[in-house]
């Protein structure tokens, strides 16, 4: 055998974290043991969108999808034991970026690590927030400016930190082709580093050191040969754009630096061990080329369709990276798809796609404008309904999805209990304990001074970082940061997309969709009312809506009136407009966890309204055991991501309609 010189892997990650610090630190620690060399945070929904663990919105999400971190003693217990100076570390969080990288500043400094050695990543991309994520909490003015001080201040205190990772990964989630997901993330990109130049705070020397520290984090899905082109080709654009925009002329500066994480939502409830070969083939996606290769990865979990990985789900794919770089020869070669013209045909295409969707958002102001006035949502929304249409339809095959449906009795998932990790419905109020007892022992002086000063900074014109860092050591928590910040920014509720999508389902006679058109119309007509009303509601801090929005756009095209408001809702507030509006049936999708807690909530809300004839329905990531308890509470039906017909849903909804106001059934298919 030939002994060739290998390259050094990428950055192997585990995107992780849950219930508690202390309990997330014991995770990192057991998963770095196992040869994991880089952390990848993922923080609960509260500390994402700038919530204490006591505030109403956070009932039911504190720990669920990530650790709870409210103040500096939840930081310090996090990294106990793990030397920052020595670890690279990839922060999930966008809106309160700079709090949190704050406190990981100020964590490091009590370990006695010199911060210009601190090495990661922070988000920090809230443009995605708009559009996909949801954890987006101020206006797109604001946000930019907290992006574009919290870069300057990197560049210039810890130069080897990535201040800002553009998101290309949830773009595709939220039904981005290829061309859609770079050039907006290329977008945001541009109007990123336009604002940091205009801010004045970066010497026009330093161009170079601000380009070299922005990265991007983006989605590989299950058709690797096009999502590999699509990487050659964003760094082609990239090395474009830099140097003809920007002037950078240094190659290294310019170059096009990415972590990865393969598609979690393309992952299946059905049959879910094939996930795993879809993992593996994603994966290779963004490491076969070597110029186009990925400087990080972070796999996800085989189960995660079906709940939170356990430990073991985790270590297997770690154990995917670890035999791809460690066993075969790939990084023993150059760039091995070099000189083929099936590949320079297909990057040249996105490259020339793209280069005419960045201009047509140029001329419409910029990202920032496209996000306020709804084009990139509503193109979002419109393409994930075409490649809903195309699975419903079977015309793109998921198999055991909706081919090769027949299965044998699957011993991964023979005890459901036990296939996921749960978290424990207790660890909500010991958080909160945890909390007041913080509170209760800080120097509430100094606390509240650093809050005025971080308000006085926010209405003028310096840059936030140091009355951050302020807050940080004066025990200043997570939310009172955030609300802060509120008081002199407001908040921002995105555009939907939901009203402005265009119809993605023929409903020609004889098709699913006329046929539950027809189911619609006799219902009303039998109800006396002009159209069913139907509310959508998002309960919680779950901001992932794909789902959501995909069943109101169906649904309006069926014949419903849809209520939809977003996401980010209060069971009362639901509850409030589902009287106000007069609707039928009230549909609430809950990605996070949090369903235990909130859809009770809302059952019980109008049930004292006096209104428990309207049927409620739920749908989301739940597991099996909890979707019996939700019926038993007196919910009508419970949809997970195995439901994939969403005409099906629609017409099923109008079944629960009829049930519940006493209608015969209608004997037409649907």
């Amino acid at each position: 055998m030939t002994e060739r010189k290998k390259d050094r892997p990428w950055l192997m990650r585990t995107y992780a974290g849950h219930s508690t610090a202390e309990a997330s630190n014991e995770l990192y620690r057991r998963n770095l043991a196992k040869g994991q060399t880089g952390l990848s945070v993922a923080f609960d929904l509260p500390t994402q969108t700038g919530y204490d663990p006591d505030h109403i919105l956070a009932r039911g999400e504190v720990g669920r999808v990530g650790v709870p971190v409210s103040h500096l003693g939840d930081m310090r217990r996090l990294f106990q034991d793990i030397p920052l100076e020595q670890t690279n570390t990839s922060m999930t969080i966008n809106a309160t970026a700079m709090w949190l990288l704050a406190l990981y500043q100020v964590v490091a400094e009590k370990q006695g690590a010199d911060i210009t050695k601190l090495q990661g990543t922070t988000q920090n991309d809230i443009v995605k927030e708009y559009l996909s994520r949801g954890t987006h909490v101020f206006p797109p003015g604001p946000s930019l400016r907290l992006t574009t001080d919290m870069i300057t201040y990197t560049v210039n205190h810890i130069p080897k930190w990535n201040p800002i990772n553009i998101c290309s990964y949830h773009l595709q989630e939220a039904g981005a082709t290829p061309v859609q997901e770079i050039s907006y993330a290329m977008s945001t990109a541009i109007a990123v580093l336009d604002a940091v130049f205009a801010s004045g705070q970066v010497a026009q020397e330093r161009k170079g050191e601000v380009v070299a520290r922005i990265s991007f984090f983006v989605n590989a899905g299950v058709r690797f040969i096009e999502e590999m082109c699509k990487m050659r080709a964003f760094g082609r654009i990239w090395d474009t754009i830099t140097r003809e925009r920007y002037g950078i002329e240094d190659p290294k500066h310019r170059r096009f630096r990415y972590g990865v994480q393969v598609n979690s939502l393309g992952l299946t409830e059905a049959q879910p061990e094939n996930n795993v070969q879809r993992i593996v083939l994603e994966m290779l996606a963004v490491t076969l080329s070597k110029n186009a290769r990925a400087r990080a990865v972070q796999l996800p979990a085989w189960n995660e369709a079906l709940g939170l990985p356990r430990p073991w789900d985790q270590q297997w794919s770690l154990r995917i990276q670890q035999v791809l770089a460690h066993e075969s020869d790939l990084l023993e070669y150059e760039d091995i798809f070099e000189g083929s013209h099936v590949i320079e045909a297909k990057v040249d295409a996105l490259v020339t796609e793209c280069l005419a969707e960045i201009d047509r958002i140029q001329e419409m102001g910029g990202a920032m404008a496209a996000v306020e006035s709804g084009y990139l949502k509503s193109q979002l929304v419109s393409s994930h309904a075409e490649r809903r249409a195309r699975i419903e339809s079977g015309e793109e095959k998921i198999v055991g999805v909706n081919c090769y449906e027949s299965t044998e009795p699957n011993p991964l998932t023979a005890d459901l209990d036990t296939a996921i990790m749960t978290v424990d419905p207790a660890n909500e109020a010991r958080v909160v304990a945890k909390l007041h007892e913080w509170r209760d022992n800080r120097d509430e002086t100094r606390a509240q001074e650093a809050l005025a000063e971080l308000k006085a900074a926010a209405a003028g014109e310096a840059n936030l970082f140091p009355a951050t860092l302020e807050c940080a050591r004066a025990g200043v928590t997570t939310g009172e940061w955030a609300w802060a910040l509120r008081d002199v920014f407001g908040e921002y509720r995105a555009p939907t997309g939901v009203s402005s999508a265009p119809v993605a389902v023929a409903a020609e006679e004889g098709t699913p969709l006329a046929a539950v058109r027809r189911k619609v119309a006799r219902t009303a007509e039998e109800l006396g009312a002009g159209r069913l009303r139907l509310l959508v509601g998002k309960p919680g801090l779950d901001g992932h809506s794909n789902g959501a929005e995909q069943i109101a756009v169906r649904a309006r095209d069926a014949g419903f009136e849809v209520v939809y408001q977003g996401i980010r809702l209060t069971p009362e507030q639901i509850v409030n407009a589902a009287l106000a509006e007069d609707v039928h049936c009230v549909g609430l999708s809950i990605l996070s966890g949090s369903h235990a807690e909130l859809v009770p909530d809302v059952l019980a809300r109008l049930r004292e309204a006096g209104a428990s004839d309207i049927p409620v329905i739920v749908g989301g990531i739940i597991p099996s055991a909890d979707a019996a308890e939700l019926k038993r509470a007196g919910v009508a039906a419970v949809f997970t991501p195995k439901d994939f017909g969403i005409t099906e849903i629609i017409g099923r909804i109008v079944d629960e309609i009829r049930k519940a106001n006493k209608l015969d059934p209608l004997e037409v298919p649907a």
